[in-house]
């Protein structure tokens, strides 16, 4: 690379040899000889043939070919430079002089002739050669412009534009400037969960209600009253109740989606710390100097001409306008602004802090703690009030493996003695853990790094960074994308007369480094680490991988409505039946006057009546009252109904697919069981454990700090012993063996320990890939055993009791966790000696490797036993997560010989991995010693193991999709009772890999699960998931939905979407998707019913959700309560509307045959419009309140649940029924009151009919009745008043005198007894005979 130097004042005594060139902007007429012109031509022509070949050269021009006259631009060229980034702020760096060479040469010091002083033509008055880097305009010789355009753009974007001046579109890869406003534009930062927009609700909404056949029924006949021939009655009877259920229907949508606008709003304006870097520098001020510059440049060119010292003198003015320039960065000032989460845009810097939730998709620039932060600053002498990191433990030093120096050339090297503090920073690579469970469902925490480049960068200089990154993509496990570091922008001005004229070299490429998947941290993460995280935006709202994996909200019916709307059009056809063979009845072309198919028409409308148009209204409004009712439950406290049209599907949930993580478990892990061979532990023997730790590693560290410690290692615990004489030899060894796993334990991790501040007091904290690691390490310092100190090269433990440290070791090599291997182990040097807190003298000891993993894959690894197989079987029932552990010591020779193997094997360019496992295999995992079983617990839920059974045996088929891990999921399975103990689990994996070797592996696990699909539980990973559904679709399928349990596990959130979808297409019943996490939305709006809970990291879930709740507890009182009642209610109260539609109906078509076949309205205006709302709505309404068991009852029977997932309630032989009670009654109350009457027309007719038919509606709702509520009988009895208190205005129909006497009393009470009294019997009668199931668990 080659050097930078600054420029030397030309007076300056130590000029060395530089070359002979000038940067000055001058006149070809200084390149002449004064008394030769034709030399002129033949050197403008040699400068023409120079600039061509400068295009394919590098803009790049060292210093030491520059001289400060260079700078003599002009005032207008340099403000156009500076609007070529278009970027305000920086304009103050476009001068910049300090650049890297493009040839890399050197002149030598002993050339004379480089002097600032050296004439510019040859010695036979020729010009001197024009260097790469410059170019002729017209007669002048200009510095190229890109030296002042110190940002380019990386080959990655440079290939996905056509232009620097086209805007990329939005979806295409992009160029991002860290810190400044992007000049292409992006979607916002919102969240959305709206389904609507103020410009599609309507269309929207108007397209969803009248795709029902019973909204668009009644329009045709409502528009079918603009026609006169048609017109029965007022417009306004058929118009305004469509528009009165309309604007219900709509009414009720617009609130549901501004609720959710409003919950989306919270989320939006969450508060984010945004760096602003910023130049205090005025422009104005600069443009100054440039233009003076470049006055400055044009009078000493003039001058230059006559004598050299005014050019020198020339030199000296615009070197002191380059020291204006240089100092221009101590003016950079970063600033932080909290910023709401909806106005972040692409290239902002974001400070986030522990358990703060990313809100855009981001690439993480740097992370550090407030000690490394401490220890990178400056060292002060003043030390007083100031705050020092909080060391949780020294660093060890750099000890030796061995006396012989080949020994450690395959290992690691060690953390330098310093003081920085240890983190998750480690030894400051900036590293940080994020979790993303709410993302992909995976528990284990990620480890995300800052790029190099970056990492040791001033967040001053971040205005220098450009990012390249790709498209938006969906696939959260990826990412392609660049970071360019531009050149300094600035030269150092010098010091005067009296400054060192001592060059520092910089470097002034474009420094560019790999972004990866491990650079990022996408929306909808949540930051784990103690550490502070400098990240820019790279993607926003829509863009973002949460967003992208997420589907578009739907608007959502419930299956109920389908079902009434299927009704509807049955109805329908009676209808149209019943007008046709009326008019058939009478003839076709019997009356001349008025042609036949308006009277159909005619009929049709008057038997409209059919169809009830309140239906409607009245389930609508009954969804409201079951999500007051939701709502306001106390013993589900935080439930909120979001989607407030399908409360009645939850009482029809066949598939429940619920994710794990949050869900299920709270994602803490609890070591519970441990077992060393031939006893176990679990509970209060953990005690006993504690005492054998405090034996061996307390009595070696004395608690007075004055006091030297013993390091322990392995060999040093085996001669342990109890301080009682007493002990016998076998607890003895049971003591040591205890002690060596509870040291494997506290060394055999990727744990690294913090220190956080919690009301003022030091705590210390664990960090982690795996939750299951924390748990055990935290085990470790409950018995005795504390990690206080971890980066990538050594580990400290100490001693709980004395509170000193009691082991260090060295790491030599990590073999971290894959799912593919399932195991991860560690070799390490203890350190042996006495160490004190004012002096240590250890040195490097044994070496031992330690391995834990899963008992599958380590049952063939360690040595062989006879306990190992039973002990991990037994806490698999127990639905405890099991590793073994197990341990090898290395000799020197041993370690160098594996070194050296694996070093070779990591250089391999082909098949890489599998060498080095190999390598790992062969010298590592064979033969292991045995140490113990630990059995980690995954605290569940509350009452998720009685939730689980009660909704199993409400006929519910339950489905477990998550992210996580086989083994994972399988323990959670076992543990939350999800696979009973009856069950047997039969895992596939991958299944794409054995294909290959055996093709009929598919066919085979399909056919095992066809031998026993009761009793048989499905544990399947993503990928051979998605190979069955690739290739064996259907069968698969069909049998999937015939199995108990489901467990999926490595499921995408899209893979969650599509089984949803899936099992909907394939099986046509209502599926219920419960999830809290972002990586849960899409399958809970795929679902038919999607229930969200409140999650310790986000809402995300629980505002695409349908229903929100707190607990998954909770879902079993949401079904089988709440979703039960508003399923029956809803049916009840549909089947009685129907019925009050039907009974007019039929009373009007006997009436219109007793009348001659007239297609003239029996009831008129007011009267059919006040039957079906003042005089009978709220008596069936208030239907919504009945109920057939109580609270308890349904908890304790959920097989009643199970009954009416078919629609029993309402369904096409309890439609029949009511059809045939409806016919009955209307035939009765309309022959009954013309014959009792004697008239067919008359207007005693009419009130002696319609009167009992408002009497028998309000019996039947009384008949009906199961649980009596106050509202129900304040309701009939108060429209029983209400129609009393109306009759005396209702003289236009009725005959008021008749109405009053005792006639018209006893015909209206005998067709109401004839009326009523069949369906009573036969109701108790059924009863008795075929109790309904309620009844029989109620004893009545």
């Amino acid at each position: 690379m080659s050097r930078a130097h600054f420029y030397h004042r030309p007076n300056s005594p130590d000029v060395s040899g530089e070359d002979p060139d000038s940067d000055l902007e001058l006149d070809l007429q200084e390149l002449r000889p004064h008394k030769d012109g034709g030399n002129a031509v033949h050197d403008n022509n040699r400068l023409r043939t120079k600039q061509r070949d400068l295009s394919e050269h590098d803009t790049r021009i060292p210093l030491r070919k520059l001289r400060a006259g260079g700078l003599r631009v002009s005032g207008r060229r340099t403000r156009q430079s500076d609007g070529t980034n278009g970027q305000e702020n920086q304009g103050a760096g476009r001068g910049d002089l300090v650049q890297e060479s493009v040839d890399g040469e050197e002149t030598s010091e002993n050339d004379n002739s480089t002097g600032d002083a050296t004439p510019l033509l040859n010695s036979d008055g020729q010009a001197r050669p024009v260097k790469p880097g410059f170019r002729l305009f017209g007669g002048r010789l200009n510095v190229p412009r890109s030296l002042f355009q110190w940002s380019r753009r990386s080959e990655l974007y440079e290939q996905g534009s056509n232009s620097s001046h086209e805007s990329p579109t939005t979806g295409s890869p992009r160029s991002i400037s860290v810190g400044q406003a992007p000049a292409t534009r992006f979607p916002p930062n919102t969240v959305s969960n709206a389904k609507y927009t103020p410009w599609s609700f309507l269309p929207r909404t108007l397209y969803n209600e009248f795709s029902f056949f019973i909204n668009l029924y009644f329009l045709v006949v409502a528009l079918s009253q603009t026609i006169p021939p048609l017109r029965i009655g007022y417009l306004s009877t058929y118009i305004a109740p469509l528009a009165f259920v309309l604007i219900v229907t709509l009414g009720k949508e617009a609130l549901d989606d501004i609720a959710r606008r409003r919950r989306d709003a919270e989320a939006n304006k969450e508060s984010y710390t945004v760096l602003r870097v910023r130049d205090t520098s005025s422009n104005s001020t600069l443009r100054t100097k440039s233009i003076r510059s470049g006055k400055s440049a044009k009078d000493n060119r003039n001058r230059a001409s006559s004598t050299g010292q005014r050019r020198l003198d020339a030199i000296e003015e615009e070197e002191e306008n380059v020291g204006s320039l240089a100092s221009q960065k101590s003016h950079i000032e970063v600033d932080e602004f909290l910023v709401k989460s909806r106005d972040l845009k692409v290239g902002d810097i974001l400070k986030l802090g522990k358990d703060q939730r990313v809100p855009a998709d981001l690439v993480i620039l740097k992370s550090y703690t407030a000690g490394s932060v401490a220890s990178d600053a400056p060292p002060s002498n003043n030390t007083q009030g100031q705050s020092q990191p909080i060391l949780v433990a020294e660093p060890t030093g750099d000890p030796p493996i061995s006396n012989s120096t080949a020994a450690s050339k395959g290992s690691k090297q060690p953390l330098a003695s310093d003081n920085s503090t240890p983190s998750a920073d480690g030894d400051g690579v900036g590293e940080t853990f994020i979790r993303t469970d709410q993302l992909d469902g995976e528990t284990d925490w990620k480890l995300r790094l800052a790029s190099p480049l970056t990492q040791t960068l001033d967040p001053r200089d971040y205005l220098r960074l450009t990012i390249a990154a790709g498209k938006p993509d969906k696939k959260v496990n990826e990412f392609i994308g660049s970071v360019e570091l531009a050149p300094e922008r600035r030269t150092p001005a010098d010091g005067g007369e009296n400054s060192t004229h001592q060059t520092q070299p910089r470097d002034h490429k474009i420094l560019t480094a790999p972004l990866t998947i491990d650079n990022t941290a996408w929306a909808n993460t949540v930051l784990a680490s103690s550490a502070t995280v400098l990240a820019v935006v790279v993607y926003t709202g829509a863009q973002t991988r949460q967003a992208l994996s997420t589907s578009s909200s739907r608007s959502k019916t419930g299956l109920l409505e389908y079902e009434i709307n299927n009704l509807t059009k049955i109805l329908c056809i009676l209808t149209v039946t019943l007008s046709v063979v009326l008019v058939a009845l009478e003839g076709f072309n019997k009356r001349p006057e008025q042609k036949w198919y308006i009277t159909i028409t005619r009929f049709l409308i008057l038997f409209s009546t059919i169809i009830p148009i309140s239906l409607r209204v009245n389930l609508d409004l009954g969804k409201t009252v079951y999500a007051w009712f939701i709502e306001r439950d106390h013993d589900m406290p935080g439930a909120v109904v979001r989607t407030s049209t399908i409360p009645e599907d939850l009482g029809r949930i066949e598939y429940l697919l619920s994710d794990k993580t949050g869900t299920l478990t709270q994602n803490d892990m609890d070591l519970k069981k441990i077992h060393v061979g031939t006893v176990s532990y679990a509970n209060e023997a953990m005690e006993e454990v504690a005492s054998y730790v405090r034996q061996g590693f307390s009595n070696a560290s004395s608690a007075d700090p004055s006091q030297p410690t013993v390091l322990v290692n392995p060999s040093s615990l085996v001669n342990t012993n109890s301080s009682t004489g007493a002990t016998t030899r076998t607890r003895r060894e049971i003591g040591s063996r205890v002690r060596d796993v509870v040291l494997a334990l506290a060394l055999c991790h990727n744990v690294t320990p913090t220190t956080e501040f919690i009301n003022g007091e030091s705590t210390t904290a664990y960090q982690a890939s795996s939750p299951d690691e924390i748990a055990i390490v935290r085990w470790t310092e409950s018995v005795g055993l504390r990690v206080v100190h971890r980066d990538r090269h050594s580990i400290a433990l100490q001693s709980v009791d004395s509170s000193r440290i009691a082991v260090r070791v060295r790491i030599l090599e990590v073999f971290p966790f894959t799912s593919e291997g399932k195991r991860m182990g560690i070799i390490l040097q203890f350190m042996q000696g006495i160490e004190s807190s004012t002096s240590s003298t250890t040195e490097g000891g044994e070496i031992w490797f330690y391995q834990k993993g899963a008992d599958t894959v380590m049952t063939s690894i360690v040595a062989a036993n006879d306990w190992l197989d039973e002990e991990t079987a037994n806490m698999a029932r127990e639905g405890l997560r099991t590793l073994v552990v197990g341990r090898r010591k290395l000799s020197f020779h041993q370690y160098q010989e594996f070194a050296a193997s694996h070093k070779e094997a990591s250089m391999s360019l082909q098949s890489r991995d599998a060498s080095m496992a190999q390598v790992v295999r062969e010298y590592l995992e064979h033969n292991l010693e045995l140490l113990g079983v630990t059995g980690v617990e995954d605290k569940l839920q509350k009452d998720v193991k009685p939730s689980l059974e009660l909704l199993r045996n409400a006929g519910i088929k339950i489905w477990m999709l998550t992210g996580d891990k086989v083994e994972t999921a399988r323990c959670v399975a076992v543990s939350s009772k999800l696979v009973s103990r009856s069950q047997h689990i039969h895992a596939i994996t991958n299944l794409p890999s054995l294909t290959r070797t055996n093709p009929q592996a598919a066919t085979d696990a399909i056919s095992f699960l066809n031998s026993n699909p009761h009793s048989t539980a499905l544990l399947i990973d993503g990928d051979s998931l998605s190979h069955l559904l690739l290739h064996h679709r259907l069968p698969f399928i069909s049998l999937a939905v015939l199995l108990p349990a489901v467990i999926a596990c490595r499921c995408s959130p899209t893979q969650k979407a599509d089984i949803a979808l899936l099992i909907r297409a394939h099986t046509r019943k209502r599926i219920a998707c419960i999830g809290d996490g972002g990586n849960d939305v899409s399958m809970i709006q795929a679902a038919d019913v999607g229930v969200g809970i409140v999650g310790k990291e986000g809402r995300q879930a629980s505002l695409a959700a349908d229903f929100s709740i707190t607990q998954f507890h909770h879902l079993t009182k949401l079904l089988v309560w709440h979703g039960r009642n508003s399923y029956k209610r809803s049916a009840k109260l549909a089947q009685f509307v129907i019925h009050r539609g039907l009974l007019i109906s039929v009373c009007q078509t006997v009436y219109s045959v007793s009348a001659g076949f007239e297609p003239h309205a029996l009831y008129r205006d007011w009267l059919l419009v006040g039957y079906a709302t003042v005089y009978t709505m709220m008596p069936v309404f208030s239907l919504v309140l009945d109920r057939d068991v109580d609270e308890r009852l349904a908890n304790l029977y959920p097989e009643l649940y199970k009954e009416l997932t078919p629609g029993s309630s309402l369904s096409y032989r309890t439609f029949a029924i009511w059809l045939l009670v409806s016919f009955y009654q209307g035939c009765v109350i309309q022959i009954l009151a013309q014959y009792l009457t004697g008239s067919v027309t008359s207007p005693q007719m009419v009130s002696v009919s319609f009167t009992a038919l408002v009497v028998n509606e309000l019996v039947m709702v009384a008949v009906e009745v199961t649980t009596w509520h106050w509202i129900m009988l304040a309701s009939l009895l108060g429209t029983a008043t209400i129609y009393a208190v109306s009759i005396p205005f209702l003289g236009g129909y009725f005959d008021l005198a008749y109405v009053w006497s005792l006639g018209f009393l006893w015909r209206v009470v005998a067709i109401a007894a004839v009326s009523l009294a069949p369906y009573y019997v036969g109701k108790v009668v059924r009863r008795t005979v075929k109790p309904p199931s309620y009844r029989k668990v109620r004893g009545v």
